[in-house]
């Protein structure tokens, strides 16, 4: 079974978002922490779980457990809550098409997601030393 982590951030909301996915097959794990640019922490959310499943097709895996601490986001993809948000519901049509029937996402406590939290920060971080030339602060470029 693979398990997949994933978490949105943002700095400011709306602000910088970053993302952050954590995906555990067998004894490989791949993480990836992936700036957007700005926009809210629930399309940060969104795009996390975009991206990871997207990886997950990219790598021919049907069947999955995703984990989020996004209580909006996990109600919204399992029905229970209306999407409203017309950003957002771009995004959820995406997401339901590459969900498959054994793919079940769920929601887990901030505690368990450390990892992808960890990366989704990171990636904000990172994107803030980027000047406007794509260049990073404080690097010599030979």
């Amino acid at each position: 079974m693979v398990d997949v982590w994933i978490d949105g951030a943002c700095a400011g909301n709306p602000g910088k978002m970053g993302i952050g996915i954590v995906i555990r097959c067998k004894d490989e794990i791949i993480k990836y922490s992936i700036s957007l640019g700005n926009g809210t922490n629930n399309l940060a959310e969104y795009y996390a779980l975009f991206i990871a499943l997207s990886e997950l097709k990219h790598l021919h895996i049907k069947s999955a457990h995703l984990y989020s601490d996004s209580i909006l986001l996990v109600k919204q993809i399992n029905g229970e809550y209306k999407v409203r948000d017309e950003n957002i519901k771009k995004l959820y049509i995406k997401i339901k098409h590459l969900l498959t029937p054994s793919m079940i996402l769920r929601w887990i406590p901030r505690e368990e997601n450390k990892d992808a939290d960890y990366l989704a920060k990171r990636a904000i971080k990172l994107s803030e030393l980027v000047d406007s030339n794509g260049q990073v602060e404080g690097c010599i470029y030979i």
